[in-house]
Parts: C-alpha cells; sequence; structure tokens
C-alpha cells in the first residue's frame, strides 16, 4: 500500500522552507549537460557505498548491458529545480532527490556516476522516451494509469501532492475552493492542471512551460496563486521569500522513473535496484541530504514498488 507522507511533516516543510540551510547533495563532478564521476563527500557517501549490478543481473536486461557499454546514462531531467534536481553553479554539480537517484542508476550499471540530463518538460518526456533519445525520465514523474499507456514506470520512488503557493502577503487563499473565480498559474502538461478542475472548476488556469514561468507570473500579478507538486513549491519558497506555500497537500501524487513502454526487463532491473537502495538505508540518507533539509522529524517510509495503478 502507498503510504503518503504524513500531514504535518509537509507542514513542517511549508513553515520551513524559507529559512533552513541550502541542499547538500553529493555525486560527480560536471561538464553541462552531464554528471561525471567523481569522489563522494566522505567515506560513507552514497556513491561510495551504492551497489553495482553483477554480470548476471546485467545480461538480463539488453537495455542496461548497453548503457553499460556506452559508459554513460542519458536522462530526462532538470537543472532547475531546488530540492529535486539543480545545478549548482559554483561547483558544476546537479545536485537533489531526482538527480542524485540518477547517479545512483549510472552506477549501479556503469560502475560509476556517469550521467547525461538531457531537459524534459512535462510535454516533452513521453516523447523522449518513445524516440530513444534519453534511457530513462527522473523528474518529478508522477504515475497515472494514462501515462502508462505511452511508457512504463518503474517505482513509486517518492510520494508527494498538489499544493498552492501565493505571494507572502497573500491572505484571501487558505484552502484549494478559494481558487474558485480566480487566476491561478500551473505548468502546462502537468497533474497540477488536472487536480485544479477537480478542486476549483471555476478558476482560471493559465499555464506556463516551466516552474519558473509561473513563479514570474505570481511575482508580477499576473494570478494569485501557484499550484504545483509540494516538492517543488517547497524548493521555490526556500529560494523566494515572496512565496509561501498554503496549507497541506490536496492530493497525492506518486513520482515514477519513465522507462520506455514494453521494455520488461529493463523495468525489472530498475525496480529491483530501487529495492536494494531502499533496503541500504540510501535512499533515506538520500532523502535526509536533500528534500530533509527543509522537513521536520524522520524520514517517510519508501512507498512500495508497483503500489499503484500504472507502476
Amino acid at each position: 500500500m502507498v503510504r503518503a507522507f504524513p500531514a504535518r511533516r509537509w507542514l513542517a516543510m511549508a513553515a520551513a522552507v524559507t529559512g533552513l540551510v541550502a541542499l547538500t547533495a553529493c555525486g560527480g563532478s560536471n561538464t553541462p549537460g552531464t554528471a561525471g564521476p567523481s569522489p563522494a563527500p566522505g567515506p560513507g557517501g552514497l556513491l561510495d557505498r551504492a551497489p553495482v549490478a553483477s554480470a548476471a543481473e546485467l545480461a538480463a536486461s539488453p537495455t542496461a548491458t548497453a548503457i553499460r557499454q556506452r559508459g554513460q546514462l542519458i536522462v530526462g531531467g532538470e537543472l532547475d529545480l531546488p530540492l529535486l534536481s539543480e545545478r549548482n553553479s559554483i561547483t558544476g554539480e546537479t545536485e537533489g532527490f531526482d538527480a542524485t537517484l540518477a547517479k545512483l542508476l549510472a552506477k549501479y550499471i556503469i560502475g560509476e556516476s556517469s550521467v547525461k540530463i538531457a531537459k524534459a518538460t512535462p510535454e516533452t518526456r513521453e516523447a523522449l522516451l518513445q524516440v530513444g533519445t534519453v534511457d530513462a525520465v527522473i523528474r518529478i514523474y508522477t504515475i497515472t494509469p494514462q501515462r502508462a499507456q505511452k511508457v512504463a514506470f518503474a517505482g513509486p520512488y517518492l510520494m508527494s501532492g498538489q499544493s498552492i503557493a501565493t505571494l507572502s502577503r497573500e491572505r484571501s487563499i487558505t484552502k484549494p475552493a478559494d481558487l474558485n473565480g480566480k487566476t491561478v498559474v500551473a505548468v502546462a502538461g502537468t497533474t497540477s492542471v488536472d487536480a485544479l478542475e477537480k478542486v476549483a472548476p471555476d478558476a482560471q488556469i493559465k499555464t506556463f512551460g516551466t516552474a519558473n514561468e509561473c513563479i514570474q507570473a505570481l511575482e508580477a500579478g499576473q494570478a494569485v496563486a501557484y499550484v504545483h507538486d509540494l516538492t517543488v513549491l517547497a524548493g521555490a519558497a526556500r529560494l523566494n521569500d515572496k512565496i509561501r506555500v498554503i496549507g497541506e497537500p490536496f492530493t497525492s501524487e506518486p513520482y515514477g522513473i519513465g522507462l520506455p513502454r514494453g521494455d520488461t526487463e529493463f523495468k525489472k532491473f530498475v525496480n529491483d535496484w530501487l529495492g536494494k537502495i531502499v533496503q541500504a538505508g540510501i535512499w533515506e540518507e538520500l532523502w535526509k541530504e536533500s528534500l530533509g533539509t527543509v522537513v521536520a522529524g524522520q524520514p517517510p517510509a519508501p512507498p512500495q514498488i508497483g503500489s499503484v495503478p500504472g507502476s
């Protein structure tokens, strides 16, 4: 059964996002668009302790074998999602929960954390997988039965939920129903749009291609609220004291790793790897080093693999 994060932890995130330390994530050094191998921060670093697939495990997946021979994992992802996948302008590292997850998967396949990140938006994710531009998409990709008709999903590996962000001075929005009759921004092609239509059917929804564009529109007064996954809003509020998160999530969003549809061997390979990093405590440590920097208390239990429709 999927276990969503307790509401008190999400509320703690919403309250803490503006005043806590920046995310610390481990991984290899990067050239533009590439996360290459380098030592993790210390002897107990995640990448040092990360598992590597055996020859027999690799042989069971032709896709994994091909990636190993190529020497690089190509992932559809992002470079500007704080806490999830963001390039550190000083170190050149791509840091965050999703970014480090990609490095861990590369380590499992190749033996080192060699990752190339190809820009993926909610509107291009399926196409990137369908034409073979990327090996996987790791970018807060909510599993739905509709999407599973186009791509396959490993996982889920993380649970989130749709939430509301407003400007800090805004006081008229306290719950989803308050969005009715008001202009709200969301990222095109995301589950945020569907969620908004259900909880506030009379809201005027204006969509943009990226999260940054939504924040800019909110700041410019083009909307009174911005709806997105709480993981995204938390990162935005951590960096921008003009933004605050309202209340707790009003949906449950299971994130999965997008894979080419029909490649059952690779899906099993990735699911087996997810199980290994959970069992080894690496998932929990990754949470602490990324999303856990703004969430009080202990990490949530990881969701059960294959536990949601479409996974």
